[in-house]
């Protein structure tokens, strides 16, 4: 290689490394003021008088839950508010979810056990499920919330409170890992929502944008977490429910979407200390469940798609390589490129300490980048063939 080739490549790295760079400052002033602003649901001060004890109503789909329902329902049931009742929707479940949830069933007064009513084909499992159990519910707030989540005995009391606020609320619980591949990739979610996303305006129109812009970038700015929502009935109507989401795979961003453009008000709040969850028991389940959802997140957007794979590859991927490659080479070359290697690890950091978890996992951040690269490559694949993903026994 000649010296022209040599200052060009020189060149290109040092190009990425300036991008990093920017980039990973931008995202931490968005993480940062995240921190301050993306409140958590344990937060809020219990207020009997403002709250009034209105009926609540906690939906839980379920379909082949058998690890993880029991657990759900006990939390669920153990709420500290004094009138709350709980709706269990068995989604056609062909593992031992039925025989679990047949050991409430007429014990306990405000536990509603559902069966299922078969899925309708224009119908996706997930929001067929909550919209049958919206139907049953008697509650002037709906809460649903995924089988595998379980709350703490102030869960309800807390997000009454928020609803006296605002017209629906979503909560990021903490997520708990059991495997090694589910403690390294999950965060990976919560970091992108921390970095890229500003909380604030989820609830308001981002006041960045010139004003005669606001309105229509708002929707982007829309965001929500499926295994916590929760709803005045009264708002949950007027968007026409689980309904107008009914073939929506990501079918919590599109009601946050759709809650936006009706001005209703939604707020975010992360769960520490008050909703839990585990998102998946294996790697396999891991897999299987992001690759329904993955491409969707993007509204099937190839171009979108891959910039985003190639920025993440840019950023996360080859500032380590550029340093172990400089490491022999340029000292001062070297310095530069440790600086987004800095600035990636911080902003892991401080999410492990919010959410309590495992500051090592971090260390092999670019390694469940990696991951999702694979991942995106299979859910391309995917939508090019018409191949449909599995999940829960159905196609997706």
């Amino acid at each position: 290689m000649n010296g022209n080739h040599i200052f060009a490549t020189f060149r290109s790295m040092e190009a990425i490394i300036y991008i990093s760079i920017a980039y990973l400052a931008l995202t931490t002033l968005v993480l940062i003021r995240n921190w301050f602003t993306l409140e958590g649901l344990n937060s809020l001060s219990n207020n009997e008088e403002e709250i009034g004890f209105p009926l609540v109503s906690i939906c839980i789909p379920a379909r082949n839950e058998e690890d993880v329902i029991d657990r759900c329902v006990t939390s669920a049931l153990k709420q500290d508010y004094p009138n709350f009742e709980v709706l269990i929707l068995n989604d056609n479940s062909t593992d031992r979810t039925t025989q679990i949830l047949d050991k409430f069933s007429g014990i306990i007064a405000n536990l509603h056990h559902l069966n299922g009513k078969p899925k309708p084909d224009d119908w996706l499992g997930k929001p067929w499920a909550c919209h049958q159990l919206s139907l049953q519910a008697k509650g002037k707030y709906l809460v649903f919330i995924d089988a595998d989540v379980w709350l703490e005995e102030s869960a309800v009391s807390k997000t009454v409170l928020a609803l006296t606020q605002k017209d629906a609320i979503t909560v990021w619980p903490k997520q708990h890992f059991g495997s090694f591949w589910e403690a390294l990739i999950i965060p990976l979610v919560y970091h992108v929502l921390y970095t890229l996303l500003p909380a604030k305006f989820v609830e308001r129109d981002p006041d960045f944008i010139p004003r005669y812009l606001q309105k229509k970038f708002s929707l982007e700015f829309a965001a929500a977490c499926g295994q916590f929502l929760a709803f005045n009935k009264e708002a949950y109507h007027k968007i026409n429910g689980h309904r107008s989401v009914k073939n929506e795979i990501v079918e919590d961003v599109k009601l946050a979407k759709i809650l936006k453009g009706r001005n209703l008000g939604l707020k975010m709040y992360h769960g520490v200390g008050t909703v839990h969850c585990r998102m998946y028991q294996n790697h396999n389940e891991l897999w299987q469940g992001f690759r329904k959802n993955f491409f969707a997140g993007f509204s099937y957007n190839i171009p979108k798609f891959i910039a985003a794979a190639i920025l993440h590859i840019m950023v996360f991927i080859l500032p380590f390589i550029i340093a172990g490659v400089s490491l022999f080479g340029d000292a001062d070359f070297f310095k530069l490129s440790l600086i987004p290697i800095i600035l990636i690890f911080f902003q892991r950091l401080l999410l492990d300490i919010r959410f309590g978890w495992n500051p090592l996992f971090s260390l092999l951040h670019p390694v469940a980048v990696l991951w999702f690269q694979g991942l995106a490559i299979r859910s391309v694949s995917d939508y090019l063939s018409g191949k449909k993903a599995m999940w829960k026994g159905r196609e997706v």
